[in-house]
C-alpha cells in the first residue's frame, strides 16, 4: 500500500523551495492586486495542490507569513491576508541589520536621501498642523541640549516630524522602519558631541536653520540646509572624538 504523498515529509531543500514558492505566490498576488488585506486564501488542501507543495510545507510558510504580520490563520475559517503593522516591519528591519556593526552608520547615510526628499515635498505640501508639529519638535530640541538621552529622542522626533510634513506615506513608512536604529544613533551622537557650549549652540542653530528654510517654503534652500546640518553634525562629532585622547593623555 502506497503512502499518501501528502504525508511524506519533503527533503529539507525541497521544503525550503516549497516555502519560498508559497511566499512568492502571496507576494506576487499582493503586488498584482489579486490579494488585498481582508481577502481569504484558498482552503489549505486547494492552495497546496495549486502551488504543488505538501500541506506541512504550506503550513510552515503560512506560519512564517503570520510572524511577519502578513497572514492571520483563524481557527475554522482559514487564512486571511493582513495589512502588516509598521511596528512589525520596524522590528524585522531592526533585527535584520542589528547583527551588522556598520548598520547604524549605513542607516544614517540612507536617511539623508529620505529626509532631503521629504523636506522638499514638505515645502510645498505642509499645512499649519504639520508645521506646528515641526515647531514643537524644535522646541523639544532646544529644551534638551544638556541631556544626551532626552536630546537624542527630541532630535529623532524633529526629523520624524519633517518627514511626516512631506505627506508621503512611502517616505514616512521607510523612515519609521529605520526609526529604532536612528534613535540609537541620535543618542550616541549626542553623547559624543555634548560637552562644549560651541557644540550646543551649533546644534540649536542648525535645527533652527532647517526649520526656517522649511517655513520659507524654498525646496532648494531647505534641501541644502538639511544636507549642511548632516555634514556639520558629522564634523562636530569627529572634532569631539579627536579631542578625547588629548584630554585623557593630560
Amino acid at each position: 500500500m502506497e503512502a499518501d504523498p501528502v504525508l511524506i515529509r519533503p527533503k529539507p531543500e525541497q521544503g525550503a523551495q516549497g516555502v519560498g514558492r508559497v511566499i512568492a505566490y502571496v507576494k506576487e498576488a499582493m503586488l498584482a492586486g489579486r490579494l488585498q488585506p481582508g481577502d481569504r486564501l484558498l482552503p489549505e488542501r486547494d492552495l497546496a495542490a495549486t502551488l504543488g507543495v505538501s500541506r506541512p510545507v504550506l503550513r510552515e510558510a503560512l506560519r512564517g507569513l503570520a510572524q511577519l504580520g502578513l497572514v492571520e490563520t483563524r481557527q475554522g475559517s482559514g487564512s486571511v491576508i493582513r495589512r502588516p503593522s509598521p511596528e512589525m516591519l520596524r522590528d524585522v528591519f531592526t533585527f535584520t541589520l542589528a547583527a551588522d556593526r556598520g548598520a547604524v552608520e549605513d542607516v544614517m547615510e540612507a536617511r539623508i536621501a529620505i529626509e532631503c526628499q521629504a523636506i522638499r515635498l514638505a515645502c510645498t505640501r505642509a499645512g499649519p498642523a504639520e508645521l506646528a508639529r515641526v515647531r514643537a519638535a524644535l522646541d523639544g530640541i532646544l529644551a534638551t541640549v544638556e541631556d544626551a538621552e532626552a536630546g537624542g529622542r527630541a532630535d529623532a522626533a524633529f526629523h520624524a516630524a519633517l518627514v511626516a510634513a512631506s505627506g508621503s506615506q512611502t517616505l514616512m513608512a521607510m523612515h519609521d522602519t529605520l526609526s529604532e536604529l536612528l534613535l540609537v544613533s541620535h543618542v550616541a551622537r549626542r553623547r559624543e558631541t555634548l560637552g562644549t557650549k560651541r557644540i550646543r549652540d551649533s546644534l540649536a542653530e542648525a535645527h533652527r536653520d532647517v526649520f526656517a528654510a522649511l517655513m520659507a517654503r524654498e525646496p532648494d534652500r531647505a534641501d541644502a540646509t538639511l544636507r549642511a546640518h548632516f555634514r556639520i553634525g558629522d564634523e562636530l562629532r569627529r572634532e569631539r572624538l579627536a579631542e578625547v585622547p588629548r584630554t585623557t593623555a593630560g
